[in-house]
């Protein structure tokens, strides 16, 4: 034990300098615990220019770190380690968050600029009278097309994406609820639907759809379409907005029958340490300046009413974006499925992916 008690202390010391090292270059910096705001978020999610203007205009600074999925995000949270002051799940991983009474209920006394976003993105089923969440974007799923290899009649529904023409032509978004979701809509069925009889279904018509994939992708998607990779794809209406831009022959569309919208809103987790910070960041994004410039750059739907004045009209009036009422009557926000019916989901989407031809 005597030998061991040499090493032990050297391995303290490193430690001790290591720890040292980081705190002295973290204040070198101006990073601080009291002065900095920890933010964890969507990848390419918000204009970088705006978190400038936040430290210039707060002297906050921010440390940005980035996930890829709600799945993602959840278990880094839940298995602890980082203190995220602010985090942007959706609405069903939300609703999954306060279950696990990993979220902090919000002040609104702190809050200022609520009054800027659109009243029927507020008071949602996951999140009634947003106790724990502040819209941020909405958007919708649905169908990217090339007018090159496709006519606008012959992609208007999800069952256009099981066309023999489209053999091997076909790119997919990587997530299990939308896949499995626009399958469950083709058929009828809510994209919510548990019953494992009509999930069975959509395994068959999976199998059925396996031979137009092209590919199963997630960010690439977008450079792959304005490139002419392939005919179609089904991606989140943010992506098509892009991938718009740099191809003039593209074109989305949300499919009639029903298709998923989607709200991605700010919560602060548990474990947060800079409540000031996460609420001036928060007030920051609400002024509708901020969240038009944000919304230009993501290429997503803001919430935020007001910040629509400072947009272009070929943006606002764009039905693809902002979609109808009519259009909106159709579309359902995902529900948390539960544990069981969650693994059911994520094995059959797993299986597809695996053994598709």
């Amino acid at each position: 034990m005597k030998k061991l008690a040499p090493l032990i202390m050297g391995i303290l010391l490193i430690c001790g300098i290591l720890y040292g090292t980081t705190t002295y270059m973290n204040q070198a910096q101006g990073y601080t615990v009291g002065n900095t705001l920890t933010l964890y978020n969507w990848g390419d999610y918000i204009d970088p220019a705006l978190i400038k203007k936040f430290e210039t205009e707060t002297g906050y600074k921010v440390s940005y770190e980035t996930f890829d999925s709600n799945e993602a995000m959840f278990t880094k949270i839940e298995q602890g380690g980082t203190s995220y002051d602010l985090t942007i799940p959706s609405e069903y991983m939300i609703q999954k968050m306060m279950d696990k009474n990993m979220l902090l209920p919000l002040d609104k006394s702190k809050i200022v600029g609520l009054e800027h976003i659109n009243p029927a993105f507020l008071d949602l089923a996951f999140d009634p009278d947003n106790q724990y969440s502040i819209p941020y974007f909405w958007g919708t799923v649905g169908i990217v097309y090339n007018d090159k290899f496709v006519k606008e009649e012959e992609m208007l529904h999800w069952d256009d994406l099981w066309n023999p023409a489209l053999k091997n032509n076909v790119m997919l978004v990587d997530g299990a609820r939308e896949v499995i979701g626009f399958s469950l809509n083709s058929l009828g069925y809510s994209l919510n639907d548990r019953d494992p009889k009509h999930l069975a279904e959509v395994t068959e018509k999976l199998d059925a759809l396996s031979p137009n994939v092209k590919a199963i992708v997630a960010d690439e998607i977008k450079m792959y379409m304005a490139q002419e990779e392939s005919a179609a794809a089904v991606t989140f209406s943010g992506e098509a907005a892009e991938m718009l831009a740099e191809n003039e022959h593209l074109h989305y569309v949300v499919p009639e029958e029903g298709s998923n919208v989607w709200f991605d809103n700010f919560v602060i987790p548990k474990t947060a340490k800079n409540f000031d910070a996460a609420y001036a960041f928060i007030n920051f994004m609400l002024r509708p300046e901020n969240a038009a410039q944000n919304a230009e750059y993501v290429g997503y739907s803001t919430p935020n009413k007001d910040a629509l004045q400072y947009l272009p009209d070929e943006v606002t009036a764009d039905e693809q974006f902002y979609p109808s009422e009519e259009t909106m009557a159709h579309l359902e926000v995902y529900e948390n499925l539960g544990q069981q019916a969650l693994e059911l989901y994520n094995d059959l989407f797993l299986e597809f992916k695996m053994y598709r031809n």
